[in-house]
């Protein structure tokens, strides 16, 4: 068959993606699978605004974050306002968590959220500047507990979703009082080596010398590499919290690896904070596919009551991406039933049967374009269907007719009713 192929006149913006029907099948799947997992935690779900008042990521991203300083999409409106399309859902979740007076309801507040967001990063495998998260905030607990229970939720929603060679990440970064003993020092490792780092370290280094522990940047990478570690200045009530958290995984078997150098991108993030990696068996390199932390000063910033809180996001296109090179079974979406008809009076029949059908939740279908009989039969092959129906003279004044199985290309022994459609509802519904 000759296929007609066009050149598009008008192509997708760089670093944006089509999804099209089986992969959106296959997101749904795993975007079912983890709000599963999260109500089974007690959370429930939340909606933010795709775009927020610029000053709410400013302030709740960190103005010496790459994502504050080089990625957003800012724009005025009409009246002049800053707008900022959402790099990403923890500041807007605390914000809504704060208009909304949520912190007067029970707390702990458990919500989770897929959103898609927008960076204006470089487009590489598995990372567009348009991107989609899924991911969670739990506002208003302090208990070390909640931070194992979120690691706990991520687990099992890996587990669940059949992602292999995944391992846990996880570093401490105190509470403030740690952080100002730790900045110190690193300030003073650092201070050697300014002329040494890139230009965008040596701007952070007096606002948030954390930040260079973060930098991608080969040359500053090196250099602290000798950096002393955050968990030697942590306060003893600090290292008292720490260690409740690894109690808290050693007791549920979940295991990790310890790593000092974990600062994660954002500025909000306290005490615990985690990454799971994924290792590429193929090629041999490893990935962050979720991350996240505590930011217990977050709340109060963006104007709310001094309240912890603790989340984490993954991303939707990259453990996509990550199943598929594993190899994972994905259930393929395959329509049901199509019910072949041509005359006026046997169109109408299936239409009513199909009406019937659809209501009991059975994805059916019947030509819409008066189509030739070969002309249907050729459109259903390539569609997928399981069963067609056909619907002719005979049928209608039977009042009953056969279903073919297309996966064998025979029909069925039963004659099914026309009139009571139970017998063939349990058909199709059992398949």
């Amino acid at each position: 068959m000759r296929r007609l192929v066009l050149v598009a006149q008008y192509k997708k913006v760089k670093g944006t993606l089509d999804l099209l029907p089986n992969e959106c099948h296959e997101w749904h799947e795993i975007e079912a699978i983890f709000a599963r997992v999260c109500r089974s935690f007690a959370y429930g779900e939340i909606r933010i605004p795709t775009f927020e008042y610029t000053e709410v990521f400013n302030r709740g991203v960190g103005e010496t974050s790459d994502i504050v300083q080089k990625e957003m999409y800012t724009f005025a409106d009409r009246g002049g306002r800053m707008l900022t399309l959402r790099p990403e859902a923890t500041a807007g979740v605390v914000r809504a968590f704060v208009e909304n007076g949520l912190f007067n309801e029970a707390l702990p507040q458990r919500l989770y959220y897929e959103i898609s967001a927008f960076r204006a990063e470089n487009v590489q495998k598995g990372r567009y500047r348009e991107f989609h998260q899924l991911g969670l905030e739990c506002l208003g607990s302090q208990a070390s507990q909640t931070d194992v229970e979120i690691i706990a939720l991520i687990k099992q929603f890996f587990q669940e979703v059949g992602l292999k060679n995944v391992s846990l990440k996880l570093n401490s970064l105190g509470s403030t009082e740690s952080r100002k003993v730790y900045h110190a020092r690193l300030l003073d490792y650092l201070k050697p080596h300014v002329a040494d780092l890139c230009f965008d370290c040596q701007n952070r280094i007096e606002k948030n010398p954390l930040r260079v522990l973060d930098c991608k940047v080969p040359t500053c990478k090196e250099i602290v590499q000798g950096a002393p570690l955050i968990l030697d200045c942590l306060t003893d009530e600090d290292k008292t919290r720490w260690q409740q958290v690894l109690h808290g995984l050693d007791n549920l078997g979940i295991s990790y690896e310890i790593n000092p150098r974990i600062v994660r991108g954002l500025d909000y993030y306290c005490h615990t904070v985690f990454e799971f990696i994924l290792d590429n068996q193929t090629t041999g390199q490893a990935s962050t596919v979720c991350g996240g932390g505590r930011y217990d000063g977050l709340v109060k910033l963006l104007g709310g009551p001094d309240l912890p809180g603790m989340g984490f996001s993954i991303g939707l296109e990259r453990l996509h991406l990550a199943l598929k090179e594993q190899n994972r079974d994905f259930k393929q979406f395959r329509p049901c039933l199509y019910v072949v008809a041509q005359a006026e009076a046997e169109r109408e029949m299936a239409a009513k049967l199909i009406w019937t059908l659809r209501q009991k939740g059975i994805v059916a279908e019947q030509d819409v374009d008066n189509r030739s009989f070969k002309a249907q039969m050729k459109y259903l092959n390539k569609r997928n269907y399981r069963y067609c129906l056909v619907l002719g003279e005979t049928e209608l004044a039977n009042n009953s007719a056969k279903l073919k199985d297309l996966d064998t290309g025979k029909e069925l022994e039963t004659e099914f009713s026309l009139q009571d459609l139970s017998q063939l509802e349990a058909v199709l519904l059992a398949d």
